[in-house]
């Protein structure tokens, strides 16, 4: 077996069953990094409440998550998969790196201005540390590798930073500062063709739907907007169906739905009819391992107890040496 590269960690917040924006944006990614790093992937719960208000959701949204990410592909032999809270350690750490972490520098995020203005009546103190709270995460796993696109690489400078000040003040090496590997985020439009998939705008399409509701899904997508009749020509090249066809379709189809639908030779509903049955294709195998996953009343919880042990030796190792560079009494 090859030796890994390092290690890699990534977390994602507790939203239940994923969509197609999940997949192509992370989870395959987080798939594929397991071939050549250690991954630690946490379902971090405790960023969540910085947001949300109620948390009747939160258990079962999390197993939702988990189901997904074992059936894409997290090979829990291998990586670590856990929930945030489950390793305490976490907390600790925050509250330490918090103290070398400048508030002016906090409030200046462009990440912390956006939420305000998107929950201007819950701008809370979790809020406005949750880069410290995600810097913990990393760094407490002696992290070397953290996976994101170009626009979320300020985050990982910013836990940098936060690193260097730790180690400086305290005279010690005992964090690591995270490198960046940027990835190929697509942005992964919804339905509707004009924003970002996303559940709160309802635009979404999960790979855990029925075939029949993937279909009412994707024969729901808005196409070429110009393409008003079924006589009319259409431009592949502007259509959101289009699109999904090069990720799901096999050559042939793409191939044939760039001529026909140039020469309305193919109608919107049919080109829609034959993404369905290609995406439902594609998730076949996916759908078939996680039903299999959740006929086993207690397996999700074995694996996210068994990642947060195995997190938990990590946490602990650099727990100690924080506590030593701090010199606590």
């Amino acid at each position: 077996m090859a030796k890994k590269k390092g290690r890699v960690f990534s977390g994602a917040r507790p939203t239940g069953r994923q969509h197609l924006g999940n997949y192509l944006g992370a989870i395959q990614n987080y798939v594929a990094l397991q071939d050549d790093y250690d991954c630690v992937y946490c379902i971090v719960d405790i960023h969540a409440l910085t947001t949300v208000e109620t948390t009747g959701d939160l258990k079962q949204n999390t197993v939702e998550m988990a189901l997904d990410w074992l059936a894409a592909g997290i090979r829990p032999e291998e990586s670590i998969l856990f929930i945030q809270s489950h390793v305490p350690q976490v907390m600790e750490l925050h509250t330490i790196l918090s103290m070398v972490t400048p508030l002016g520098k906090l409030t200046d995020l462009p990440t912390f201005k956006e939420k305000i203005r998107q929950q201007p009546e819950n701008v809370n103190y979790g809020l406005v540390g949750y880069p410290v709270l995600m810097t913990a995460d990393i760094v407490l796993y002696k992290t070397d590798v953290v996976p994101v696109g170009i626009d979320q690489a300020p985050h990982i400078e910013f836990a940098r930073e936060i690193v260097r000040s730790f180690n400086y003040r305290y005279h010690t090496k005992a964090l690591i500062e995270p490198q960046v590997k940027h990835t190929a985020v697509l942005k992964v439009l919804g339905i509707d063709g004009k924003e970002k998939m996303s559940k709160s705008l309802n635009n979404h399409i999960e790979l855990a739907a029925a075939p029949e509701e993937t279909k009412a899904r994707v024969l729901e997508m808005v196409t070429d907007p110009a393409r008003v009749k079924r006589s009319d020509p259409g431009d592949p090249d502007i259509c959101n169906v289009y699109t999904m066809h090069k990720i799901f379709s096999p050559q042939t189809d793409i191939d044939m739905v760039n001529v026909e639908c140039r020469r309305a030779g193919i109608g919107c509903v049919d080109c829609k009819t034959l993404l369905a049955k290609n995406l439902n294709h594609h998730l076949e195998p996916f759908r078939a391992k996680r039903a299999g996953l959740a006929a086993k009343p207690t397996y999700v919880q074995e694996v996210l107890n068994d990642g947060a042990n195995r997190a938990r030796v990590i946490a602990d190792q650099t727990m100690q040496e924080v506590r030593e560079a701090l010199q606590l009494p």
